[in-house]
């Protein structure tokens, strides 16, 4: 979840009351965020820094609060979204009304879009926020904001590229070109000297913020560019806007661009910064449109900042919601969440609500983010906890947990291993051979500790014993779990298979210790013993396991199929696992026993 710093005095004067601490952290987990942390500037400082309490710095004593805010929301990300939202709920404010200033045809600001620029970023949109007052307190958020929505919505910048830009020192109308990186040439944000774009890059190559997004465009043979009328460049898209457009704490109007490889994605962020900021306009919450023309000679106003309309029934919401409202009672909580509902009848008679979605909330897509919405602002406290009717474990999950329970009886403690492991570990530290039909391997691993799925739990019921070698003898561990190994019948070429494994470890460690926890694990899933060659039930032969001791192993045939295998572990394993005690294991399927 994004995590917002908002100063405590200032957020509290923007929602009209103070609050304790306690009272603060009620009302965000009603609302469904939660304060994760309070802290000082002072103590911020001294964590970036790393410095002790009694080190003597700068910085305000101003007590900082540390929200989570779902990942989704991202009319949330700034102290302007969480304040409007905060007070809404609380019933102080109404939704606000967001419109699209009425501008001529020949007054309003035009953007053209090149034909080049769909070979590296093909969409931009534009806005203007106009007459807009910033101190500095505002100016931050409005830079944090962007800072969040790049790392959050915008995937680093790949998708949506956000610059900001004072009207006031530029012409338009604009132009988004794509050209080779030669031919572009300015003066880029925070520098005094003048820079080619393929010179840029690599300056950049060494600036701890901007190089890891070089990456998104360094190796295309244009790069996007926008300039105004008299061919001032507005920005670089998406690593660095130009020093000339720079916006300042006296700036007034201020111009927004998005460049994008996902449209979908950049209106709503050209949405999150207008709606969020617009509270600032000497107009407030109205933006003025830009026209954007495409080469195909189509043209597009926006922002787009109507509400859409979805019908959902009452009947719905109540079943989602695990709650029986009157219609009133769902109006009234979806106007807290900023959804304006209003009730009307289908053709069936039941009650249902056109709710008309702001565009601030582009998080709700669906009648079940509605129905979540109701819950939230009802209280899922208050929401009577009950099992569905439906409910009902899978029967393989219901038997696992039976094997679990008697093999705790039997003195053994669960452990939970990791699913991903090493090739080494899975193999040769196991003295087994890879024979590429078994095992399904990692192809892009970040790591070399996770490279393979475990196709055995033996590995990491070894790791946890070798971890634990001072702990007193004997150990006796077990997990149950799943194993992944390649099977060509399934359309995704793997299938998982549900094990047991069990292990002994002390200096009295033997064969007939293990073979007993086989006995009884057999005896509880009322599997019989048979004669070797009876398919009725179950019985063990000699076995040739490199992992085991040989002539102290031992498999399970079970119906006619060799479910598993236990005995001595191989003193060379043990070695490999730096295990200094005799260990017995057991692994067996236990799938074929359900």
């Amino acid at each position: 979840m994004p995590t917002v710093s908002v100063g405590r005095d200032l957020l509290f004067q923007a929602l009209g009351r103070t609050y304790t601490q306690d009272e603060f952290d009620e009302l965000c987990f009603e609302f469904g965020i939660e304060l994760d942390d309070v802290t000082t500037e002072k103590a911020i400082i001294r964590k970036e820094k790393h410095l002790k309490e009694e080190d003597g710095i700068g910085g305000d004593e101003e007590i900082i609060y540390k929200i989570d805010v779902p990942a989704n929301r991202y009319d949330l990300l700034c102290l302007e979204g969480l304040v409007q939202s905060l007070r809404i709920f609380c019933g102080v404010d109404s939704v606000p009304n967001y419109k699209v200033a009425g501008i001529s045809k020949e007054s309003i600001l035009k953007m053209h879009v090149k034909p080049e620029t769909s070979i590296i970023r093909p969409y931009v949109v534009c806005a203007v926020l106009r007459g807009i007052t910033f101190d500095e307190a505002r100016y931050n958020s409005f830079i944090d904001l962007q800072d969040k929505l790049h790392q959050n919505i915008c995937r680093r910048r790949t998708l949506v590229a956000i610059g900001t830009h004072d009207l006031d020192t530029i012409d338009g109308p604009f132009t988004y070109e794509a050209l080779p990186p030669s031919e572009i040439e300015f003066k880029p944000l925070k520098q005094v000297e003048t820079f080619k774009a393929d010179k840029l890059m690599e300056f950049y190559k060494s600036d701890l913020k901007l190089k890891k997004f070089l990456h998104i465009i360094e190796d295309s043979p244009v790069f996007p560019v926008i300039y105004d009328r008299n061919r001032t460049v507005l920005s670089l898209p998406p690593i660095i806007n130009g020093a000339h457009s720079a916006i300042s704490l006296q700036t007034k109007n201020v111009f927004i661009e998005c460049t994008a490889t996902d449209l979908t994605k950049a209106k709503i962020v050209l949405n999150t910064m207008v709606t969020m900021f617009s509270v600032y306009c000497e107009r407030k919450f109205e933006v003025e449109p830009v026209e954007v023309t495409y080469p195909d000679g189509k043209s597009y106003i926006c922002p787009e900042l109507s509400s859409y309309d979805m019908n959902v029934s009452l009947s719905y919401i109540n079943r989602i919601a695990g709650v029986s409202l009157e219609a009133n009672k769902v109006a009234g909580l979806l106007n807290k969440m900023q959804l304006h509902a209003e009730q009307s009848v289908s053709e069936d008679n039941e009650c249902t609500f056109i709710v008309s979605v702001p565009p601030t909330r582009s998080d709700v897509l669906h009648a079940c983010d509605v129905a979540e919405d109701v819950a939230i602002a009802f209280g899922f406290n208050k929401i009577p906890k009950q099992i569905p009717a439906s409910l009902k474990p899978l029967p393989l999950n219901q038997f696992s947990d039976l094997i679990r329970t008697e093999i705790a009886l039997c003195g053994y403690t669960e452990v939970l291993t990791w699913i991903l492991c090493s090739y080494k570990e899975n193999f040769s530290m196991l003295n087994r051979k890879d024979d590429k039909s078994t095992a399904v391997i990692i192809g892009n691993p970040r790591s070399a500790d996770f490279e393979v799925v475990r196709s055995s739990l033996m590995a990491g019921i070894l790791k946890t014993a070798a971890h634990n070698k001072d702990h007193p003898k004997p150990i006796k561990i077990f997990e149950v779990g799943d194993v992944s190994v390649l099977d060509g019948l399934k359309d995704v070429g793997a299938s998982n298979r549900r094990q047991l494994a069990a292990l002994y470890c002390g200096a009295t460690s033997g064969f007939e210790l293990i073979h007993g926890l086989v006995d009884r694990v057999m005896e509880v899933t009322g599997t019989p013993f048979a004669s070797a060659g009876d398919n009725t039930g179950y019985y063990i032969e000699q076995s040739d396991e490199p992992e085991f001791l040989s002539g102290r192993q031992a498999s399970i045939i079970y119906k006619g199929k060799r479910i598993g295998t236990f005995g001595i572990v191989h003193p060379q394993v043990l070695e490999n696992f730096d295990i200094p005690d005799p260990c017995s294991f057991v692994e067996l399927n236990i799938e074929s026993l359900l």
